[in-house]
């Protein structure tokens, strides 16, 4: 009789290990069979950073929620505990699947670049690992329902294997789930453009970012079917080509200079 092979996950965020978010997240995927998960989180909160990096030393503290060990604190961005997960915890026994979150706040439409979970996760797929971002909104969402929903997805991945080069973008709204919508990334929900003086003092300004909420018009986006009251399941890809300039360009007749 064959014994099934551990699948090994691991977990980050980037609002922080002490969130009470990835340990209901962990709790949950812990139950499926034959599954490992593996904390190495932020030790603080670092929404915003993208897949940016600390390029200097990491100090990295073991996490107990009361008697029980939860995970690793990083001291640097959600990329750089993905990476010391992956190439320190991972080094002897690799990791199957990277998921990152539960993040408060969805990260649907264009503010998914700026997003730190999603960085996360593409650190993730930047060493060849499948992933998974998981956000929900800040108020009125089950947590443990959209954990019980990651774990169905890596039920699915652990049984029939995960698409390579892909990181899966969810989201779960707030209120009265409509159903599941499979969009492309599309449309702000946030518009982050406006600044207001606050004060000016010879050469020093201080300016207030105003940001404010928008109502997306496109149906074709994750965006919109988000603010709908859909979860939306969203395939991103690491590469960000734009393929189809490529001939173009070429045919700039660019020249180089000669000294």
């Amino acid at each position: 009789m064959s014994v099934a092979q551990t699948y090994r996950i691991l977990i980050s965020n980037d609002d922080g290990i002490e969130s009470p978010l990835i340990s209901t997240l962990k709790t949950e995927i812990s139950k499926l069979p034959n599954v490992e998960v593996v904390i190495s989180a932020p030790a603080e909160n670092q929404s915003g950073s993208s897949q940016s990096t600390n390029s200097g030393p990491l100090e990295v503290e073991k996490i107990f929620k009361g008697d029980q060990f939860l995970g690793y604190a990083v001291s640097g961005k959600p990329a750089d505990a993905v990476r010391f997960g992956i190439r320190v915890l991972g080094k002897e026994k690799p990791f199957d699947l990277v998921i990152s979150g539960i993040n408060r706040g969805s990260n649907v439409g264009n503010v998914s670049h700026l997003s730190g979970t999603i960085g996360a996760a593409m650190e993730g797929l930047y060493h060849g690992i499948p992933a998974i971002a998981v956000s929900q909104e800040s108020r009125g969402v089950n947590t443990e329902a959209t954990s019980r929903f990651i774990a169905q997805l890596v039920a699915k991945y652990q049984k029939d294997g995960a698409p390579k080069g892909i990181m899966l973008s969810i989201n779960i709204p707030a209120g009265e789930l409509k159903g599941i919508a499979v969009r492309a990334m599309g449309g702000a929900y946030l518009d982050m453009g406006n600044y207001e003086l606050k004060s000016e003092t010879d050469n020093k300004m201080v300016y207030n970012q105003k940001i404010g909420f928008v109502q997306s018009k496109n149906n074709q986006t994750d965006t919109f079917a988000y603010q709908a009251g859909y979860v939306t399941i969203t395939p991103l890809k690491f590469d960000w080509t734009a393929f189809e300039l490529i001939e173009s360009i070429t045919n700039w007749d660019l020249k180089l200079e000669k000294e």
